[in-house]
């Protein structure tokens, strides 16, 4: 059995993503962190794992779809701007 057709492998990653989304923080790791851990739980289940670019359309899609509904949740609101009241050269 190859290692794309193990669950354990996709929760992994996910962890190591969702790691990835703590230590360099831009919002971008953890929707792939969701779509990784998402077919890892269905690579146990037993849904997925047999066929490779079916699988890696379904983290494909997952990870879309959690870092929309990601930023549709967390982001920036319409209209919302970001304003800096002091600079870093300031003491």
């Amino acid at each position: 059995m190859e290692y794309w057709q193990q669950g354990w492998v996709w929760v992994v990653a996910g962890v190591v993503l969702g790691v990835l989304e703590m230590l360099i923080p831009g919002f971008v790791f953890l929707g792939f962190a969701i779509g990784a851990v998402v077919v890892g739980a269905l690579i146990w289940i037993g849904v997925l794992g047999h066929y490779v670019p079916l699988t890696l359309l379904i983290f494909a899609a997952i990870s879309v779809l959690s870092w929309l509904v990601l930023r549709l949740i967390m982001g920036v609101r319409h209209g919302q701007t970001k304003v800096w009241d002091r600079d870093i050269n300031d003491n």
